[in-house]
Order: structure tokens, then sequence, then C-alpha cells
């Protein structure tokens, strides 16, 4: 059988259609499972932990809605072109897991999260300069109090800069595939755990030896509400080592700690 050629325009075109559909009705049926469970079906016992208590407007939504639909097509047309260069040899992706030793698997994700931490952290500061956040991070705020359907909420400018990166590192280091699927199940769990408005770590996990580097939804909503600090994406070190972690950080998380759930 002929090996598919993803360079053929039609072939493209299709792959492009397809990926976009999978990763669009993925972020709906996540978004819109959170949001049942969350916000209707356990409103009430979990009332108390939503940091931010400002309404949400449908227009809001249906905003999220639409910068999530350019986001997913930007990350699937992104993706095919990354599975073209596999194809034509240009990725360090590797399918035999015997390819390279045993450690460069979970060291080729924590390298690639560091990375990833590491350029989004300058990134995301330099998108919050006045001139460059009202072109292209302005969308992104629109949701001052973030919900589930505010994870891939970007405008396309945001989408693109953030899109890159993977393919970019798969040209350098090597990485097998299912190392990849992992990898994106993990910076999508993660962008819905930090937009959930809704603190789900237990008490005192902020101040374990992995809580205390976690960004959870507490640090993430306060960056949403306050728009001057916590700068990161999954990791606190850099707000910690460059000082740009909300000073209200804290307090906020000993109100969940002193509040029961109903």
């Amino acid at each position: 059988m002929n090996e598919t050629n993803f360079s053929d325009p039609t072939i493209f075109l299709a792959t492009t259609f397809f990926t976009f559909l999978a990763i669009f009705f993925r972020y709906v049926i996540l978004a819109g499972i959170l949001d049942l469970v969350f916000y209707v079906f356990l409103k009430d016992k979990f009332a108390i932990k939503k940091i931010s208590t400002k309404p949400r407007g449908k227009k809001i939504l249906v905003k999220e809605l639409v910068w999530s639909g350019i986001t997913s097509l930007i990350f699937a047309f992104t993706g095919v072109i990354m599975l073209i260069l596999w194809q034509n040899g240009y990725t360090k992706v590797y399918i035999d897991l015997d390819a390279y030793p045993w450690w460069n698997y979970p060291l080729s994700i924590c390298f690639f999260l560091l990375i990833h931490e590491t350029y989004y952290y300058w990134l995301h500061r330099w998108m919050h300069k006045p001139a460059v956040f009202k072109l292209v991070h302005k969308a992104h705020h629109e949701s001052i109090t973030p919900s589930p359907w505010s994870a891939f909420s970007f405008h396309p400018l945001e989408g693109l800069l953030q899109a890159f990166v993977l393919p970019l590192f798969l040209l350098i280091y090597p990485m097998h595939y299912s190392a990849i699927v992992l990898l994106l199940v993990l910076m999508t769990v993660s962008s819905f755990i930090n937009h959930l408005n809704i603190e789900i770590y237990p008490s005192g996990f902020e101040k374990n030896i992995i809580g205390k580097w976690l960004i959870g939804a507490t640090h993430h909503t306060l960056h949403h509400t306050k728009f001057t600090a916590n700068y990161g994406l999954y990791f606190t070190f850099w707000d910690k080592w460059m000082h740009t972690e909300s000073a209200e950080y804290q307090a906020v998380l000993e109100r969940f700690k002193k509040s029961k759930l109903k």
C-alpha cells in the first residue's frame, strides 16, 4: 500500500480539516463537561472555591468559541505541517522505542516543558506591553473571569506564536511519537485546570515540594483579574525568580484553606 503523501494539496486540506474537527470538538466536549460539573451540577458545592466572582455574559462565551475555533484551525495547520516535516525526515521524531535510551522519553517531555515555560513567560510579559497587548493579547483577556471555555481563546497572532514551539523543538531534539501525544494531553489538561476559576488542588498543596512550583486556577485567575502578575504557563519558578508573582496569591489560597466546602 502506498504511503499517504500529506504534501498533496487535497490530502493536506482534508487532513487539516479533520484535525481541526478533532481539536475543536475535543475542546468543546472537555469544556462542556467541566462547565456542567463545576458550574451546574456541583455549583453550590464549589461556589466557595471560585476565585473571580465577576459575572460572565453570553457575549464572552461566543467570543471564546470563535477565537477557540480559529486557534484550533491554527493548531491543526501546524500539526499537519509537522507531519509533513516528519514524513520527509526533517524532524527528530522516532517510532522505535529502542532508537534512544529509555531515559530520553521522560527527559524529552521535561526538557520541552522547561523550554516552553521559559519561552512563554517572556513572550507573555512582552505581550503585556501596551501596544502589543492591544494587537495580540487583548482577545484572551476579554475573559476577565476565565472558565474552561477560555482555555483556547486566543487572537490568531497569539495562536501562531504558541503553535510553532513544539514543531521547532522536534526539529532539534528527539522525541518518541507517543511522548508527543502525552505532552499534548498534559498541555491541554494544564490549560483547562488553569482557566477553571475554581481551585481544585487540595489545601496546602501549594506548599509541598511539587505543588509550590505548579500553576493552578488561583494563580492564573489572578493574572486575568489583575493583568500585571503571574505570567507563567505551567510552573511558578520564573514568576518567583523575577518577582512577578501576585502579592495576593498566598492570601487568596489562605481564604480557601479556611473555608469548608458545603
